[in-house]
């Protein structure tokens, strides 16, 4: 299971326009990479799989650093489906919950508060879960599984440190 979740990890961060140049590890759900192209590093982790449900686009969950904009540890989530006009998408925590602006199919904290906020809950909860609305009406969830998203975040911020 384990080496699943490491190959799905990789294959995911390796799509698109993250494309990683260097692995800086993969702790249990969580991957972190290095791309000194932009240059940039990010902790990663895909949503778990839902039987019998339909998805636009594979879900993931990104927290990046980019020394050169003097950015660290920013939000960013990828989700299942297209939104809603106007949908809210809230990440959930057992003792949290935040709302995010959202674009087309990818949401991000509106501001630095929100954004701590959710950095210092993927470090204590063992769970979140992404609530919206997708573009057909129907509400969804994205369910991520937090064991090694502490240890990918400072994998990350260490790999892009060392500049």
């Amino acid at each position: 299971m384990k080496r699943l979740a490491s190959t799905a990890i990789l294959a995911l961060a390796m799509t698109g326009t993250a494309f990683p140049r260097d692995s800086l590890g993969v702790f249990n759900a969580w991957g972190s990479f290095r791309d000194p192209a932009v240059p940039r590093c990010y902790a990663i982790a895909m949503a778990g799989k839902v039987a019998g449900r339909a998805q636009e686009f594979q879900p993931y969950f990104t927290v990046g650093y980019w020394p050169s904009r003097s950015i660290r540890g920013a939000v960013h989530v990828r989700l299942a489906r297209r939104l809603a006009a106007g949908s809210k998408v809230i990440v959930s925590f057992p003792e949290a919950n935040f709302s995010l602006q959202t674009g087309q199919a990818d949401a991000w904290p509106a501001d630095q508060t929100t954004n701590a906020g959710i950095v210092a809950q993927l470090r204590s909860a063992r769970s979140m879960v992404v609530i919206a609305r997708g573009a057909d009406g129907r509400s969804f969830r994205d369910r991520y599984e937090l064991g090694g998203a502490a240890s990918a975040m400072d994998a990350a911020a260490l790999g892009c440190a060392r500049r």
